[in-house]
């Protein structure tokens, strides 16, 4: 299959370049960075040993920030090139990447393209963030002899149901790998059925990642116009969830007079559509990414801003997180946990499997199956603050008490790369 995948990348380049100036227009590509997506490099190779780290996207690479530290900490002269392929991530690794630590755009996955990336970075190490494989940018990589490590590999019952169709291109792949660290046990055997030669577990990298981060004065500025109002978070939410939790809102407000409802969708250039619908269905609406405050009368303020969760999570003490009421897999509730906030979910949590049934144990987390069970969850713990100072102080328990992996990752790493640049 891989012969065939790279003919098909290779005589496919009109509609490759056709489909990218789409994303291009809509404001999908970096207009200034494009090249960069053809392999051209923006950014000259620095000297001594380099580290390349590939992460799909926001999530992937905010959870490699520790283990980046890391890295950096332990080798001096090592320098990192980070990959990702979303605007939104480019613009948080420009933020939050460490000195001797920068941004380029994965190349797309044709050969050519692949090759010139290549060709400037020679990179000493490179590591794979999760699950996405690139069949040409593995099989490139392997061949030039430069050693892959895949961290906090996940390996989903529908990702692996859908790669035993294609048993012999994820061998290859895999087999590529010096090295598949899952997330946990479950993957790491997936990983072994699926054909790595070498799949342990050291930990989940996200129980690493450090609190989200906040802007004081806007906290202090949104604070004191909520003031004592109760109040609750509708974290990352999608398509078909905003209605769930407008409706939630509306009875919640029978017994609460004063709720104020926060929405923050996963998708910030929703924001207009969702703020629309909801005032057409009668609340009264604040949008922040137009500075619309929040007053006395607000019913539901939506967060419609880039990298402002962190906020939020510090101002509402109980989250419901989105992506889990609709079958997409769930949101990581570990940023909620580590600021204290009680989580709320729904049932479909299948990307954190492990990490969701650990919660419920810990009795750190609720699961709602509806807008009903939610409903009846959010009455009970606005009634009852000790209940959430409870479930707040076990969650956090939780996630500090696995902090450790970012350690035992990085040593394994670390031997690899003393080795490879010997």
């Amino acid at each position: 299959m891989l012969p065939l995948y790279r003919i098909a990348t290779s005589l496919g380049a009109p509609i490759i370049h056709f489909y990218l100036k789409k994303r291009l227009a809509r404001g999908k590509e970096d207009a200034a960075r494009f090249d960069e997506r053809l392999g051209h490099a923006s950014h000259a190779r620095p000297a001594g040993a380099l580290v390349w780290l590939h992460a799909a996207s926001v999530g992937e690479s905010l959870s490699m920030l520790p283990l980046i530290e890391r890295l950096l900490t332990d080798h001096a002269g090592l320098s990192l090139l980070m990959t990702t392929g979303t605007v939104t991530s480019a613009k948080l690794m420009a933020e939050r990447l460490p000195a001797r630590a920068f941004h380029q755009y994965v190349p797309v996955d044709r050969i050519s393209y692949v090759r010139r990336f290549l060709d400037h970075w020679h990179p000493d190490l490179a590591l794979w963030a999760e699950s996405e494989f690139w069949p040409n940018l593995v099989s490139e990589t392997h061949r030039r002899g430069i050693p892959m490590v895949l961290v906090n590999g996940r390996i989903s019952p529908r990702s692996f149901a859908g790669w035993q169709r294609a048993r012999g291109l994820i061998a290859e792949l895999l087999c590529d790998f010096a090295l598949c660290l899952g997330q946990t046990e479950e993957d790491a055997a997936r990983l072994r059925h699926l054909g790595a030669l070498d799949a342990e577990t050291l930990g989940n990298i996200k129980f690493a990642v450090p609190a989200l981060p906040v802007d004081s004065d806007e906290y202090d500025l949104l604070a004191g116009a909520i003031g004592t109002r109760p109040r609750w978070l509708a974290a990352s939410t999608h398509d078909g969830e905003e209605d769930v939790i407008a409706r939630v809102h509306a009875r919640l407000k029978r017994v609460n007079p004063s709720l104020l409802t926060i929405v923050v969708p996963r998708h910030p250039d929703r924001g207009a559509d969702v703020t629309a619908a909801l005032r057409g269905a009668g609340f009264a609406v604040a949008r922040r990414a137009i500075g619309e405050p929040i007053e006395a009368g607000t019913d539901i303020y939506v967060a419609d801003t880039m990298g402002e969760l962190g906020l939020f999570y510090r101002l509402a003490d109980i989250a419901f997180l989105g992506k889990s009421l609709v079958p997409l897999g769930g949101q990581n509730p570990l940023e909620a946990l580590r600021l204290g906030t009680v989580v709320l979910h729904g049932p479909h949590m299948t990307n954190f499997d492990k990490i969701t049934r650990d919660m419920a144990a810990l009795g750190c987390a609720i699961e709602v199956a509806n807008e009903n069970a939610l409903m009846e969850a959010l009455t009970d713990l606005l009634a009852n603050p000790a209940k959430r100072q409870a479930m707040a102080e076990a969650g956090l328990a939780y996630v500090e008490a696995e902090a450790g992996v970012v350690d035992r990752v990085a040593e394994r790493i670390g031997r690899l790369l003393v080795d490879a640049h010997a």
